[in-house]
Protein backbone atom coordinates (compact mmCIF):
# COMPACT_ATOMS: atom_id res chain seq x y z
CA UNK A 1 0.00 0.00 0.00
CA UNK A 2 2.82 2.41 0.93
CA UNK A 3 4.61 1.52 -2.31
CA UNK A 4 1.52 2.41 -4.36
CA UNK A 5 1.21 5.77 -2.58
CA UNK A 6 4.85 6.54 -3.34
CA UNK A 7 4.33 5.78 -7.01
CA UNK A 8 1.30 8.09 -7.16
CA UNK A 9 3.21 10.94 -5.52
CA UNK A 10 6.08 10.52 -7.99
CA UNK A 11 3.65 10.57 -10.92
CA UNK A 12 2.01 13.76 -9.65
CA UNK A 13 5.38 15.46 -9.28
CA UNK A 14 6.29 14.39 -12.79
CA UNK A 15 3.14 15.85 -14.36
CA UNK A 16 3.49 19.11 -12.43
CA UNK A 17 7.11 19.48 -13.52
CA UNK A 18 6.13 18.92 -17.15
CA UNK A 19 3.38 21.53 -17.27
CA UNK A 20 4.15 24.99 -18.62
CA UNK A 21 1.65 26.74 -16.33
CA UNK A 22 3.13 28.71 -13.44
CA UNK A 23 1.12 30.03 -10.52
CA UNK A 24 1.67 31.84 -7.26
CA UNK A 25 -0.38 32.48 -4.16
CA UNK A 26 -1.46 35.93 -2.99
CA UNK A 27 -3.36 37.15 0.06
CA UNK A 28 -6.55 39.01 -0.83
CA UNK A 29 -8.63 41.13 1.56
CA UNK A 30 -12.28 40.07 1.20
CA UNK A 31 -14.95 42.29 2.72
CA UNK A 32 -17.69 40.75 4.82
CA UNK A 33 -21.09 42.41 4.64
CA UNK A 34 -22.53 43.58 7.96
CA UNK A 35 -25.58 41.63 9.12
CA UNK A 36 -27.03 44.78 10.68
CA UNK A 37 -26.22 48.38 9.68
CA UNK A 38 -25.63 50.09 13.02
CA UNK A 39 -24.49 53.32 11.36
CA UNK A 40 -28.01 54.08 10.15
CA UNK A 41 -28.65 55.59 13.60
CA UNK A 42 -27.47 58.88 15.02
CA UNK A 43 -27.59 57.64 18.61
CA UNK A 44 -27.37 54.33 20.47
CA UNK A 45 -28.49 54.09 24.07
CA UNK A 46 -27.12 51.24 26.17
CA UNK A 47 -29.62 50.25 28.84
CA UNK A 48 -29.55 47.77 31.69
CA UNK A 49 -29.60 44.06 30.90
CA UNK A 50 -31.97 41.44 32.23
CA UNK A 51 -29.79 39.33 34.53
CA UNK A 52 -30.98 35.79 35.07
CA UNK A 53 -28.72 35.29 38.07
CA UNK A 54 -26.70 37.97 39.80
CA UNK A 55 -22.95 37.47 40.15
CA UNK A 56 -21.78 37.06 43.73
CA UNK A 57 -18.61 39.14 43.68
CA UNK A 58 -19.41 42.07 41.37
CA UNK A 59 -22.23 44.06 39.76
CA UNK A 60 -22.65 42.16 36.49
CA UNK A 61 -25.24 44.54 35.06
CA UNK A 62 -23.18 47.66 35.70
CA UNK A 63 -20.05 46.05 34.29
CA UNK A 64 -21.92 45.09 31.11
CA UNK A 65 -23.28 48.60 30.62
CA UNK A 66 -19.89 50.21 31.26
CA UNK A 67 -18.04 47.74 29.05
CA UNK A 68 -20.26 47.99 25.98
CA UNK A 69 -20.73 51.75 26.33
CA UNK A 70 -16.96 52.20 26.27
CA UNK A 71 -16.40 49.75 23.42
CA UNK A 72 -19.12 51.29 21.27
CA UNK A 73 -17.74 54.79 21.78
CA UNK A 74 -14.38 53.55 20.54
CA UNK A 75 -15.65 51.59 17.53
CA UNK A 76 -18.97 53.00 16.31
CA UNK A 77 -19.92 56.24 14.59
CA UNK A 78 -23.26 57.07 16.32
CA UNK A 79 -23.37 58.97 19.59
CA UNK A 80 -23.33 56.53 22.51
CA UNK A 81 -24.93 57.03 25.93
CA UNK A 82 -26.40 54.87 28.71
CA UNK A 83 -29.67 54.86 30.61
CA UNK A 84 -30.86 52.95 33.69
CA UNK A 85 -34.13 51.02 33.41
CA UNK A 86 -35.65 48.05 35.21
CA UNK A 87 -37.21 44.89 33.78
CA UNK A 88 -40.14 42.97 35.27
CA UNK A 89 -39.33 39.80 33.28
CA UNK A 90 -37.89 38.48 30.02
CA UNK A 91 -41.16 38.93 28.16
CA UNK A 92 -40.64 42.70 28.19
CA UNK A 93 -38.44 42.44 25.10
CA UNK A 94 -41.56 41.61 23.08
CA UNK A 95 -43.48 44.64 24.41
CA UNK A 96 -43.20 47.41 21.78
CA UNK A 97 -45.13 49.91 23.92
CA UNK A 98 -42.64 49.55 26.76
CA UNK A 99 -39.67 50.48 24.58
CA UNK A 100 -41.52 53.30 22.83
CA UNK A 101 -42.30 54.93 26.17
CA UNK A 102 -38.66 54.97 27.28
CA UNK A 103 -37.74 57.61 24.69
CA UNK A 104 -41.05 58.70 23.13
CA UNK A 105 -39.66 61.56 21.03
CA UNK A 106 -36.48 59.90 19.81
CA UNK A 107 -35.74 59.50 16.13
CA UNK A 108 -32.89 57.60 14.50
CA UNK A 109 -32.12 56.13 17.90
CA UNK A 110 -31.49 52.48 18.77
CA UNK A 111 -31.65 50.89 22.21
CA UNK A 112 -29.01 48.27 22.97
CA UNK A 113 -29.90 45.77 25.67
CA UNK A 114 -30.20 42.05 26.27
CA UNK A 115 -30.58 39.00 28.46
CA UNK A 116 -27.57 37.67 30.35
CA UNK A 117 -26.78 34.36 32.01
CA UNK A 118 -23.34 34.11 33.64
CA UNK A 119 -22.45 30.81 35.28
CA UNK A 120 -19.43 29.04 36.74
CA UNK A 121 -18.58 25.44 37.58
CA UNK A 122 -15.68 23.32 38.78
CA UNK A 123 -14.64 20.45 36.54
CA UNK A 124 -12.12 17.74 37.32
CA UNK A 125 -9.60 16.81 34.65
CA UNK A 126 -7.06 14.00 34.42
CA UNK A 127 -3.64 15.47 33.65
CA UNK A 128 -0.11 14.14 33.35
CA UNK A 129 2.40 15.33 35.90
CA UNK A 130 5.75 16.63 34.70
CA UNK A 131 8.68 14.23 34.74
CA UNK A 132 12.35 14.89 35.26
CA UNK A 133 14.77 14.95 32.33
CA UNK A 134 16.41 11.65 33.33
CA UNK A 135 13.13 9.75 33.72
CA UNK A 136 12.21 7.28 31.00
CA UNK A 137 8.98 5.92 32.41
CA UNK A 138 5.48 7.10 31.56
CA UNK A 139 4.30 10.20 33.36
CA UNK A 140 2.06 9.86 36.38
CA UNK A 141 -1.53 10.95 36.09
CA UNK A 142 -3.28 13.21 38.55
CA UNK A 143 -6.69 14.80 38.92
CA UNK A 144 -6.79 18.58 38.93
CA UNK A 145 -9.66 21.02 39.21
CA UNK A 146 -10.47 23.61 36.55
CA UNK A 147 -12.82 26.53 37.07
CA UNK A 148 -14.99 27.23 34.02
CA UNK A 149 -17.04 30.37 33.38
CA UNK A 150 -19.76 30.62 30.73
CA UNK A 151 -21.27 33.86 29.44
CA UNK A 152 -24.56 33.69 27.53
CA UNK A 153 -25.58 37.03 26.01
CA UNK A 154 -28.73 37.52 23.97
CA UNK A 155 -28.43 41.01 22.46
CA UNK A 156 -31.25 43.23 21.21
CA UNK A 157 -31.11 46.35 19.07
CA UNK A 158 -34.51 48.02 19.39
CA UNK A 159 -35.90 50.98 17.46
CA UNK A 160 -36.62 53.61 20.12
CA UNK A 161 -39.35 55.22 18.00
CA UNK A 162 -41.38 52.10 17.12
CA UNK A 163 -40.31 49.65 19.85
CA UNK A 164 -39.56 47.01 17.23
CA UNK A 165 -36.66 44.59 17.58
CA UNK A 166 -34.33 45.36 14.66
CA UNK A 167 -31.66 42.77 15.32
CA UNK A 168 -31.08 40.07 17.90
CA UNK A 169 -28.45 37.38 18.32
CA UNK A 170 -27.22 35.08 21.05
CA UNK A 171 -23.56 34.47 21.87
CA UNK A 172 -22.15 31.82 24.18
CA UNK A 173 -18.54 31.80 25.31
CA UNK A 174 -16.81 29.47 27.82
CA UNK A 175 -13.34 29.81 29.30
CA UNK A 176 -11.50 27.48 31.67
CA UNK A 177 -8.78 28.42 34.18
CA UNK A 178 -6.19 26.31 35.93
CA UNK A 179 -6.41 28.48 39.02
CA UNK A 180 -9.41 27.14 41.00
CA UNK A 181 -9.63 30.50 42.77
CA UNK A 182 -10.01 32.48 39.55
CA UNK A 183 -12.50 35.30 40.14
CA UNK A 184 -15.68 35.78 38.17
CA UNK A 185 -14.89 39.45 37.57
CA UNK A 186 -11.58 38.62 35.86
CA UNK A 187 -13.13 35.90 33.69
CA UNK A 188 -16.01 38.21 32.72
CA UNK A 189 -13.72 40.56 30.81
CA UNK A 190 -12.08 37.68 28.96
CA UNK A 191 -15.48 36.41 27.86
CA UNK A 192 -16.88 39.88 27.12
CA UNK A 193 -13.95 40.53 24.77
CA UNK A 194 -14.73 37.33 22.86
CA UNK A 195 -18.37 38.30 22.50
CA UNK A 196 -17.51 41.87 21.49
CA UNK A 197 -15.37 40.72 18.56
CA UNK A 198 -18.16 38.56 17.15
CA UNK A 199 -20.84 41.19 17.73
CA UNK A 200 -18.87 43.96 16.06
CA UNK A 201 -18.04 41.67 13.14
CA UNK A 202 -21.78 41.26 12.59
CA UNK A 203 -22.79 44.92 12.91
CA UNK A 204 -19.75 46.49 11.25
CA UNK A 205 -18.59 43.88 8.77
CA UNK A 206 -14.94 42.88 8.64
CA UNK A 207 -12.24 42.28 6.09
CA UNK A 208 -10.95 38.72 5.98
CA UNK A 209 -7.69 37.60 4.43
CA UNK A 210 -8.06 34.72 1.98
CA UNK A 211 -5.57 33.04 -0.32
CA UNK A 212 -5.99 33.12 -4.08
CA UNK A 213 -4.00 31.45 -6.86
CA UNK A 214 -2.88 33.55 -9.83
CA UNK A 215 -1.74 31.89 -13.02
CA UNK A 216 0.96 33.50 -15.14
CA UNK A 217 2.28 32.60 -18.53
Amino acid sequence: MKKNKSILILLLLFFVSCTSVNYFRVNVEVSRKALFDINQFKEIIVTDFFIKKEAESFDLNQELVNYFTTQMKQNLKPEISSRRISFPDEEIFKDKAFWKNILPDSQETAIFTGIVDYTQEIRKAVVQTKKKADETFQRDKAIEERRFYTLNLNFYFIDAQTGEVLYTQTFRETQGYKNPKQTGAFAFYDLADMVKVKLFNNVLGTARIQQRYLIKD
